[in-house]
């Protein structure tokens, strides 16, 4: 009867226990060599109407038109004697996504690099698109769509959103595949989005509990080897099922972020405190400045004088002293601040006082 009881308590403790939050590989790793390239070119959007480049101020506009036209056959007899306002000179960035094939279509965006006021009914004239190596992987040509509008009349303007950057849907064709070593040796590597031990070790231990032993080993905290099979078929298959197996990965670290241009604060659920005790006050310093002006009796043959007066104010908010108990939240630290008049600022620097005495079981970091 004692074990029988001993054991329906034990299940009721497993019931009541919280549930581990599982989550795929795929979402906590990525393989290396699957990854995207970005493209970059030069080129000319044209057809503005009015809107492009003022060509005395941007000259590498006329020479890239006089460039191109000497391509064509086409010869001018001083290139510094164009005055064109319908063409731009524009940046066109790209991302190659991973195994992307020639004939494959891309999204590019195209922004203005020039003085042009928008791009708004433009085309993009062919432009080589180019990766880190120097060789061309896509060309790039089409209409641009820009997401706003502008209008002025006289000397008033109103413009909505930004007109010097539009995109081009499926305006790049893919001329070059990049070479992918993915499964090289029969091995894959998988690489941790955030580096922790623990959670490569239980990446490690539910691979190998459903393959076998020594299918995987971890190298570091970050990048785990996984025996893969040699055919590709295989291959492709055996990445999907891997990507699609939950792990329970280790606990996230305690952290705190904070911004102290815009004085926000960011915080995860790790984040505890210790017993301690928080004073608030505020002194605030006004200096004001008044005019005075002294004014002569009229043939006195006195001058006038101005004079300041100034006047300095000092104000001081009494003090308040805040107990936190131990095991608190951070957020409800914060919303006691907040009832007692703390700026964002002030919450800065409480934060940084608070982890300076120990208080704060989290790590601080500022941006």
């Amino acid at each position: 009867m004692k074990n029988i009881i001993q054991t329906l308590f034990l299940a009721v403790l497993l019931a009541c226990a919280p549930a581990s939050h599982a989550e795929r590989i795929k979402d906590l790793a990525n393989i290396a060599g699957v990854r995207s390239n970005q493209l970059m070119g030069y080129g000319l959007v044209i057809g503005l109407d009015g809107t492009g480049d003022q060509t005395t101020q941007t000259p590498f506009t006329v020479q890239t038109i006089a460039s191109m036209l000497q391509q064509m056959g086409i010869t001018l007899p001083s290139a510094s004697s164009l005055q064109l306002k319908n063409v731009a000179a524009v940046m066109v960035t790209a991302s190659l996504p991973p195994f992307a094939q020639p004939g494959q279509l891309l999204d590019v965006t195209v922004s203005s690099m020039g003085n042009a006021k928008s791009l708004r009914g433009g085309t993009l004239l062919m432009t080589p698109l180019k990766g880190a190596d120097g060789q061309v992987y896509g060309m790039a040509q089409g209409n641009i769509l820009v997401g706003g509008v502008g209008a002025q009349s006289g000397g008033s303007s109103v413009v909505v959103n930004h007109l010097s950057v539009g995109r081009i849907s499926g305006g790049a064709t893919v001329e070059r595949a990049v070479a992918s070593n993915v499964g090289e040796n029969n091995m894959i590597r998988l690489e941790l989005k955030e580096t922790d031990f623990a959670t490569a070790s239980r990446v490690v231990e539910a691979i190998n509990d459903k393959y076998g032993a020594g299918i995987a080993y971890a190298l570091d905290g970050r990048v785990i080897r996984v025996q893969a099979p040699s055919s590709s078929d295989l291959r492709v298959s055996f990445i999907g099922a891997l990507e699609a197996m939950d792990v329970n990965p280790a606990k996230q670290a305690a952290k705190v972020i904070m911004n102290a241009r815009t004085g926000s604060v960011v915080m995860n659920q790790a984040v505890t405190l210790e017993t301690c005790a928080i004073s608030h006050g505020n002194l605030s310093v006004s200096v004001s400045t008044d005019p005075q002006v002294s004014q002569p009796n009229a043939l006195s043959a006195g001058q006038t004088v101005v004079t300041q007066n100034s006047q300095i104010d000092i104000k001081k908010d009494s003090g308040k002293v805040m107990m936190v108990n131990g095991g608190a939240s951070l957020a409800d630290v914060v919303k006691a601040l907040n009832a007692i008049g703390a700026t964002p600022q002030d919450l800065l620097a409480i934060l940084q006082a608070m982890k300076s005495a120990g208080a704060l079981r989290a790590e601080l970091e500022i941006i």
